[in-house]
């Protein structure tokens, strides 16, 4: 699989509703997991997306999730730019320059699902999330 690029949406409660509104829009099916499912049962947050991603038949990308409790929902900065896909040494890369004078919010490490992941602000105030697919 090459790398891909795509915007990744966070919400405020309501992204199940918002990525089954794009697909109703751009066509494909989304493809939910819910804090739930990654440990978070028994909790108010178990039923919102942890990731959602919907992909379409014209090759549009789009993922989402619902803000967790003690991280911050800004409309209008709710927008993180997502590096994802197994070239592991170009991922790595991108993740180490991108982080030159910014801030590593999330070290890039393997994560529960698996694969490697990590977050930083840009030295411009841009997010971006970068997964290296490991299976």
């Amino acid at each position: 699989m090459a790398s891909t690029l795509n915007p990744y949406i966070s919400f405020n409660g309501d992204a199940r509703q918002a990525i089954e509104f794009y697909a109703s829009v751009l066509g494909g099916e989304p493809d939910l997991r819910t804090f739930g499912e990654y440990g978070m049962a028994g909790t108010p947050q178990e039923n919102q997306i942890m990731h959602g991603q919907l992909e379409t038949p014209k090759g549009y990308t789009l993922m989402a999730s619902d803000t967790p409790p003690g991280m911050d929902y800004s409309p209008g900065t709710n927008i993180t730019v997502s590096l994802s896909g197994d070239d592991v040494d170009d991922l790595r890369g991108y993740f180490a320059a991108l982080s030159e004078g910014g801030t590593v919010t999330v070290p890039l490490e393997k994560q529960m699902w698996g694969d490697e992941f990590g977050a930083l602000t840009d030295k411009f105030g841009i997010n971006w999330m970068v997964n290296i697919t490991t299976g």
